[in-house]
């Protein structure tokens, strides 16, 4: 049988919800029509079973709108009948999901009545209860229950949209402030869940009422208006459709066509995004085509049909069929012009490629049950990947870990997606707003880490570029980089911070064991006994938040161990005793008796130098290397700084620190690396960063600490951070990056 235009104006939402009358036996009948018409596997005896005893365990409970309570789950479960159409099982837990929670049965009563699985989805369902709080989620004990809910049995949260569509419905009865309570946490959680389960009749109409109350203004102005021009509508789209169905039909394919139009929220968000009033708006509404057909090609083959009739806008097409989104979605997306200069946008989909995007991971079991398979998800990678993604959530957060969960639960419902490939042609599905970063974690963690540079179709680009579907990224590393703070603010996805927090509170608590060590070290040799609290209170007066703070500088060299020693020691004794010395009035002789021998190679120069190695710090502002004039600064606790003569920090107040300045000098017999800095520009040309790189290493296979490259304007500007023996190991690298193609300049650069 070909197909045919549905003559009229289909909103293809939620099924029409059955009017119930409050009659008990009437509403049972009704329950039981409905589930032996839609559902393949459906228990008669035991859903009656389950009704009554729901009927009889809230026998005395009133709903908020006057209805006896009993008719709140029946609903719930004429929407899983209906709109999530799954098995019998999920009906019956329907039924009773609010039986554990709001009476005095216990969920052993359940259990004993009606099983374990039973059971299983009504404890799933009554403990992910705090999951969707508008408010801050102080534990995150409940995502931990939500994961094990969803991996145990899927149909847990499925009876969760059902439950929350149908308060959504009767969301009247409730004051005005519930009102405004519930349809926030309908919009900000249950939608874009909803959606991330591939639940798209839902999602929309769980939007669409939340959008009622939260701002029924706009709700209202956008409906009359829609209600007002229907008939046009309905008239334009048949008109649109009938060449359409002519050609389809004269393929022999079987098909059904219909126009729907876009749901109220979308609208309003796409007019406030626009700046567009309604009349504006061209692509109000959507043509669908639906085949009966097993082949993916027929899709194709009726998308070829329908740009041969209308001329397609090229890049509004989108190929869902060959790179499905991660809910599972799959169809053919184009917009094409008709008559009028009015834009279209059509939908091209087989049957089950239909149920999968009405009813997303639903569908998915139902097929599944089908087959006699188990209602959990573990034998079905994208659903598996989703569960994963839920588990890394909490298995990975940090000392904040509720606040983190709960963001990082937002941000990756509401992301949508792009698609990049590898160089091998590997397709990757990344959030939108997804940088090299992102990317380098979603291939392996330890890439991610040594992350210094990308290539996007063979150009160079900087770690915080944002990439687009379609982009072919290339991750360069070094084995010498580690990630740095900035990254949590570049990356957009909640793997990558995760590894990269990971990473630098690794590296943190390195640094304050370090720190903790060579304090009990200088403690012990200077006799202090302190206890934890003693020593916390302390180090609170030295404006430290913690001991943690504390031990960090002393480890990072930010605070030496003497120093921090002498700081205690102030505050055990009388300060009067131990009087702070102003840094204008240590000369040479008051540091030279506190020297270190740990130098490993700077000496001072004239006649009263001390023979002996002295404690120093080489600037992080110019990175001087053996080889530079340098000149260094005496400092209180952290020994001489050694800058190179040059720099300009030194010379823009080289007045104020004469007092306390001193002439170094270099051991000839000093070995080791120094980080050094690199400027480099020149023109942006595709392999320029693999050649920067090469040129690099192949000189003594100097180690890259680290690359950040910006272009612009067919020109880039980068710094590399390289370590060196001294300023002919430099030189010999300025020479070598001269020679490359392109390059226009090279320099020392400081910070």
């Amino acid at each position: 049988m070909a197909g045919s235009i549905l003559r009229r104006f289909v909103k293809p939402a939620a099924t029409r919800p059955v009017e119930l009358g409050h009659d008990v036996e009437a509403d049972l009948r009704v329950l039981l029509e409905e589930g032996k018409k839609k559902l393949p596997r459906f228990n008669a005896t035991l859903v009656e079973r389950a009704f009554r005893f729901c009927v009889d365990a809230h026998i005395n409970d009133v709903r908020a709108t006057g209805e006896p309570y009993y008719t709140h789950p029946l609903n719930v479960a004429l929407i899983v009948i209906q709109e999530i159409p799954l098995d019998d099982v999920s009906v019956m837990a329907a039924l009773l999901h609010d039986v554990v929670e709001d009476t005095s049965y216990s969920l052993a009563d359940i259990e004993a009545e009606f099983g374990a699985e039973v059971a299983n989805i009504v404890d799933g369902a009554t403990k992910i209860s705090g999951v969707f709080a508008s408010r801050e989620i102080t534990e995150a004990e409940n995502y931990r229950k939500l994961l094990l809910s969803l991996v145990s049995d899927v149909r847990v949260i499925l009876v969760k949209f059902a439950d929350r569509l149908h308060n959504m419905r009767t969301i009247e009865g409730l004051s005005p402030e519930r009102q405004q309570r519930m349809a926030r946490e309908t919009m900000e959680l249950y939608a874009p869940f909803a959606h991330r389960f591939g639940l798209g009749n839902i999602k929309w109409e769980l939007e669409d009422l939340a959008f009622k109350v939260l701002n029924k203004e706009a709700y209202d102005d956008i409906k009359l208006q829609l209600n007002s021009t229907r008939e046009d509508r309905e008239h334009f789209i048949e008109s649109f459709s009938a060449p359409i169905t002519d050609r389809l039909n004269a393929e022999g394919l079987k098909f059904e066509i219909n126009g729907r139009p876009k749901h109220l929220y979308s609208i309003y968000k796409k007019m406030v995004t626009q700046g567009k009033t309604l009349d504006e708006l061209y692509d109000l509404f959507a043509v669908r085509i639906i085949l009966d057909s097993n082949d993916d090609n027929s899709c194709f083959l009726a998308y070829g049909i329908v740009s041969a009739i209308y001329r397609p806008v090229p890049e509004r097409f989108k190929n869902y069929i060959s790179m499905p989104k991660k809910n599972g979605y799959r169809s053919l997306h184009t917009t094409v012009i008709a008559p009028g200069g009015k834009r279209v946008e059509v939908q091209i989909r087989t049957r089950a490629m239909h149920d999968f995007a009405e009813r997303g991971v639903a569908a998915h079991f139902r097929y599944k049950a089908q087959k006699g398979a188990t209602a959990s998800w573990i034998d079905d990678k994208d659903l598996e990947e989703w569960a994963s993604w839920v588990r890394d959530i909490f298995e990975n957060a940090g000392e904040d870990a509720a606040q983190q969960i709960h963001e990082s639960f937002k941000l990756n419902l509401y992301q949508d997606e792009i698609y990049v490939f590898t160089p091998n042609g590997d397709l990757r599905i990344l959030p939108k707003g997804a940088t090299p970063i992102d990317f380098a974690f979603d291939i392996h963690s330890q890439v991610g880490a040594r992350c210094i540079g990308a290539k996007v179709n063979g150009r160079i680009v900087p770690l915080d570029h944002k990439l687009e579907t379609g982009d072919q990224v290339e991750i360069l590393t070094s084995r010498n980089q580690r990630p740095n703070k900035d990254w949590i603010r570049i990356a957009e996805t909640h793997k990558a911070r995760t590894h990269i927090r990971r990473i630098l509170n690794e590296d943190r608590r390195q640094t304050v064991q370090a720190g903790k060590e060579l304090w009990e070290k200088r403690a012990k040799k200077l006799d202090i006994t302190l206890n934890d609290d003693e020593l916390e209170r302390i180090v609170t007066q030295l404006k430290f938040d913690s001991r943690t703070d504390f031990f960090f500088a002393i480890g990072s060299d930010a605070l030496t161990s003497e120093a921090a020693g002498t700081m205690v020691l102030e505050k055990l004794q009388p300060f009067s005793q131990a009087p702070e010395p102003r840094a204008e009035l240590l000369d040479f002789s008051t540091f030279s008796k506190t020297a270190r021998d740990n130098s490993g190679g700077i000496y001072l120069v004239g006649e009263d130098s001390p023979r002996g190695q002295i404690q120093f710090s080489y600037a992080r502002c110019c990175n001087p290397v053996p080889g530079d004039e340098v000149v260094g600064i005496v400092t209180i606790g952290n020994g001489i700084k050694v800058h190179r003569s040059s720099c300009h920090n030194i010379s823009d107040i080289q007045e104020k620190l004469k007092p306390r300045m001193v002439a170094l000098q270099w051991s000839p017999t000093l070995r080791g690396e120094f980080l050094a800095a690199v400027k480099i520009t020149g023109d942006d040309r595709p392999g320029m960063l693999n050649d920067i790189t090469s040129a690099v290493m192949s000189i003594q296979n100097t180690n890259i600490r680290g690359v950040n490259i910006d272009a612009f304007d067919r020109l880039f500007e980068g710094i590399l951070t390289v370590y060196v023996t001294d300023t002919n190991h430099l030189h010999r690298i300025f020479d070598k990056l001269y020679r490359i193609k392109g390059v226009q300049s090279v320099e020392r650069f400081e910070a």
